[in-house]
């Protein structure tokens, strides 16, 4: 048997981020995922997922990401219930995930935030205050200077 989902959206509000009793992290937000076709009225439609993410990954999606950020979510379906304030059995499906992907740079969430670069040792590093290199840069620019590495540093 298979249950396996992979989607890419938008997050339509910021990502709550809980603490189980026992100080497990858990975040919540839903992803706008657009489906592929117009509605007869030429308008794109999206449907509105609940995703869970737990432990570290929930503190990133907490810190990171923002209503409107581009998210790639890997996962499985999963439903659950519980009894509503009237008594009522409520039924919840929602998305577990194993794996959230950030697609996009944080300069370019929907957010706002303004990531400032700076240049550090002459290069072009794109590094931003935090000290967090960036999607698209190379680590491994040099500049044609040499990377001093010893074979300790080498997971091989």
């Amino acid at each position: 048997m298979m249950n396996r989902v992979v989607l890419v959206g938008r997050l339509t509000k910021d990502p709550e981020l809980r603490y189980t009793p026992n100080g497990v992290p858990v975040a919540t937000f839903t992803l706008a995922v657009n489906r592929p076709f117009k509605n007869q009225g030429g308008e794109q439609e999206a449907d509105f997922i609940n995703v869970v993410v737990w432990r570290k990954p929930a503190e990133n999606v907490a810190n990171f990401l923002k209503k409107g950020s581009l998210a790639g979510v890997d996962g499985r379906v999963q439903t659950r219930n519980y009894e509503g304030q009237d008594g009522k059995r409520v039924y919840v499906t929602e998305i577990q995930t194993e794996s959230v992907q950030f697609l996009e740079p944080k300069s370019q969430n929907a957010g706002g935030d303004n990531q400032t670069n700076t240049n550090t040792s002459g290069s072009n590093s794109n590094r931003s205050q935090n000290n967090y290199t960036r999607v698209d840069d190379d680590p491994f620019a040099g500049n044609g200077k040499t990377i001093d590495i010893s074979d300790d540093d080498l997971p091989f």
